[in-house]
């Protein structure tokens, strides 16, 4: 072969070269834009299900922190005897049923929302314990107690709800 018949092959040779390289490009391009379109549909039809589950997730937890709310709470659970140490239990195993009611929630949260809802019910529960090792003698009396020290400031119930709002309000 001689100088000419190469560069002869090669002319044949180039063009279909690049045609090649340019239908190889087009075609992944096209195949990584179809796999993007799958996903975000993919994604549309999963968000579509998942949001009105992870609604009622944030709704009943809402719900578990009012029904925690000391206020609440104690018109709820009233004492069954005048016992003080026995509605002191009877509060926190209150407490305790609604949590483990509602654990399963968690999945539907993020780690931090759910940490503030565990730490509003430890609180809680720490408020009802300080009332407890106070010098009243009754139940009823601690039931007054509880209460006062509630009037006072934001409870933990009221503090994780508004990051549950604001947690919910991220959803849209």
């Amino acid at each position: 072969m001689n100088g000419d018949e190469i560069l002869q092959m090669f002319g044949f040779l180039l063009p279909a070269v690049v045609t090649g390289v340019v239908a190889f490009y087009f075609f992944k391009m096209h195949t990584k834009n179809e796999e993007g379109r799958r996903r975000y549909l993919l994604q549309k039809d999963t968000k579509q299900h998942t949001v009105p589950v992870r609604l009622q997730a944030y709704e009943r937890m809402a719900l578990f922190l009012e029904r925690i709310a000391i206020p609440s709470l104690v018109v709820r659970v009233a004492p069954k005897s005048s016992d003080k140490g026995a509605y002191e239990n009877l509060l926190i195993s209150s407490i305790e049923k609604e949590f483990e009611h509602n654990l399963s929630q968690q999945i539907y949260m993020t780690d931090e929302c759910w940490n503030v809802i565990k730490a509003a019910k430890s609180a809680t529960i720490q408020m009802i314990r300080k009332a407890g090792m106070s010098e009243t003698d009754s139940a009823d009396k601690m039931r007054e107690d509880v209460l006062t020290e509630t009037m006072d400031k934001a409870s933990p119930s009221a503090t994780a709800l508004s990051f549950v709002k604001r947690e919910i309000a991220t959803l849209w």
